[in-house]
């Protein structure tokens, strides 16, 4: 598959993202806290083992107060590994979309991955990668129908599946800001090499899980047709700027031809809960 590139100037440092967004990569995967008058919340808990870290951070940039909630752009192991032990220190609710709920209630595993598509060590490893059930039991609920987020006024989620059924971004119209979950990456998060370059170029979403192409595909269309200023990914470098956009105007132009296999499991028998 092709890469779009963006210049470097294009990236921004994930602490000081936009005004209110602020970042801490785990590992090989993003974590936010946005921050409103009513308090913070985070977007994503990180991979397994690292609740700590997280929790250490989010002493240090909120003066020790607890988020109001935890939003989750999906439930793949990499975005809610930390999750069981930051809900040991934190007793806040935790936001996913109607469709994703079976997934981080116990009730349904994901779909087995791809490790056949994408190329790279990462998606060669995605067999071993835990698929659930994960039940996060009572203190998850679902986002509020209407697009609004509890706690966050003047941001939105959308929802963007392809990657998973009930995958969701979240938007502030008042200045453009993304935040994308894996609806799209700025590193090919196949190849481990490109993951640990943070090379700025911008890709489809996680090739070894995505479920359902055709859906990726009208997923990015959606975002890039909001035009964002700033975009925060779930893998690879926060950007901004009129390269960046443009990068993901030609993402979503391109989808079929430099985003999606030429072969694989979903491409020819696409999941869609």
């Amino acid at each position: 598959m092709e890469k779009i590139e963006v210049p470097d100037e294009g990236t921004v440092p994930l602490e000081a993202i936009a005004p209110d967004v602020t970042g801490l990569r785990v590992l090989f995967t993003n974590v936010f806290a946005l921050t409103s008058e009513a308090g913070w919340t985070l977007v994503d808990a990180g991979l397994n083992g690292f609740a700590g870290r997280i929790r250490r951070w989010a002493e240090n940039r909120a003066a020790l107060a607890p988020p109001q909630a935890i939003v989750l752009t999906h439930g793949h192991f990499d975005h809610v590994g930390a999750l069981d032990g930051l809900l040991e220190s934190w007793d806040v609710p935790v936001y996913a979309h109607r469709d994703e709920l079976p997934y981080v209630t116990g009730e349904r595993s994901y779909p087995p991955p791809d490790p056949g598509v994408g190329g790279g060590l990462m998606s060669r490893m995605a067999a071993l990668y835990p698929r659930g059930p994960f039940d996060f039991g009572a203190r998850v609920r679902e986002l509020p129908p209407d697009g609004s987020i509890p706690g966050l006024p003047g941001w939105r989620w959308i929802h963007t599946p392809g990657h998973t059924a009930g995958h969701v971004s979240l938007f502030r119209d008042a200045d453009r800001t993304l935040v994308v979950g894996d609806a799209f990456c700025t590193t090919k998060q196949e190849s481990f090499l490109a993951v640990a370059a943070q090379r700025p170029e911008l890709h489809g979403p996680p090739s070894y899980f995505t479920t359902d192409w055709d859906a990726a595909r009208e997923s990015v269309r959606r975002l890039a047709a909001l035009r964002p200023a700033v975009m925060a990914p779930g893998h690879g470098q926060p950007m901004a700027g009129d390269d960046a956009a443009r990068a993901l105007v030609q993402l979503a132009e391109r989808f079929d031809e430099v985003a999606r296999p030429e072969a694989g499991r979903y491409v020819e028998h696409p999941t869609r809960g």
